[in-house]
């Protein structure tokens, strides 16, 4: 601890570890089907390795990784965006929140936690008294593939 911070170790190493790395990837389930591109979107990803910007999983496939090469990475869900907790389900009263009345299975709305700040949940279950939202990030408890491009590093 220095000066009321607690500093943390950054366990991860290599060559690129601590600088902005650019890449390009394509993310896919186990059974093929595209999540995600950034070749779709024609821009590559800029990111600081490392820092925690990005899941476990990929930061550490891409500290080592050089300018122009590419890799096939499997993730399994610890190393991307964990397990689904059961503490995140959360059931309230249709009464108790104004405007859950309009709401929809299926649907993304943000509520507010106790200190203020919002957080995405996804409506899951809702019958004339009741309805229940889900703030597990939508990927928890999945496998991901990625193929990873290092376009730069600086």
């Amino acid at each position: 601890i220095n000066g009321g911070f607690l500093i943390m170790e950054n366990t991860m190493t290599g060559r690129n570890v601590g600088k902005t790395c650019r890449t390009h990837y394509r993310g896919t389930f186990n059974d093929g089907t595209q999540f995600d591109s950034s070749y779709d979107r024609g821009e590559p990803l800029e990111f600081v390795c490392g820092a925690g910007q990005m899941i476990k999983g990929f930061d550490a496939a891409v500290a080592d990784m050089e300018v122009g090469e590419i890799k096939e990475i499997h993730l399994m869900p610890e190393e991307a965006y964990g397990m689904p907790d059961p503490n995140a389900i959360i059931e309230v009263e249709i009464a108790q929140l104004p405007g859950s009345e309009e709401l929809t299975v299926g649907q993304q709305v943000y509520l507010t936690n106790q200190y203020g700040q919002p957080f995405l949940v996804k409506v899951t279950d809702k019958d004339e008294k009741m309805i229940t939202f889900d703030a597990n990030h939508e990927m928890a408890g999945k496998e991901l593939n990625f193929k990873i491009e290092l376009v730069e590093v600086k």
